[in-house]
């Protein structure tokens, strides 16, 4: 996982490079660090050596499907825990089955998916409720383990 601090990361598993590339400048815009991926060898080697916050995975891409994408990251210890969001051309219904019982945090259908919901989608799943806008913490000033004590 990314440092403390550091922006949060995500891997954006994507073919459709036009559609990838939209993807990455707006999250980028609001914040996030995103590398992209254009086939599931590429995605698998990216998100083992990366160890994102977030996978964007879309079930349809070259040499290794989506779903096997997902199930090869649950079988290894650098990706059971890792969140995954599918973003695809497949009604839910349509998709391979089983992908809900592997731990993914959600399902979009890209013709239903706004870039504004692309950005919300990926706030909620990233940041925690309470917090609404990015926080920056000031690393330069040390914490005083003594305060001054309150005269009475």
């Amino acid at each position: 996982m990314t440092t403390f601090g550091s922006q949060p990361k995500i891997v954006i598993v994507e073919d459709n490079l036009s559609l990838a590339d939209i993807y990455k400048t707006r999250l980028e815009l609001i914040g996030y660090q995103c590398l992209v991926a254009n086939d599931g060898v590429q995605a698998l080697a990216l998100i083992e050596r990366e160890r994102p916050n977030l996978v964007l995975l879309d079930l349809m891409v070259p040499k290794i499907a989506g779903d096997q994408i997902l199930a090869n990251m649950r079988a290894n210890e650098w990706g059971k825990d890792t969140k995954v969001y599918i973003i695809s051309n497949l009604n839910e219904v349509d998709a391979p089955g089983g992908l809900r019982q592997m731990g993914i945090e959600g399902y979009a259908v890209k013709a239903n998916l706004t870039n504004d919901d692309l950005d919300k989608l990926v706030d909620s799943i990233l940041k925690p409720s309470s917090q609404t806008e990015a926080v920056e913490l000031d690393a330069t000033q040390p914490y005083d383990m003594n305060p001054p004590s309150v005269s009475q």
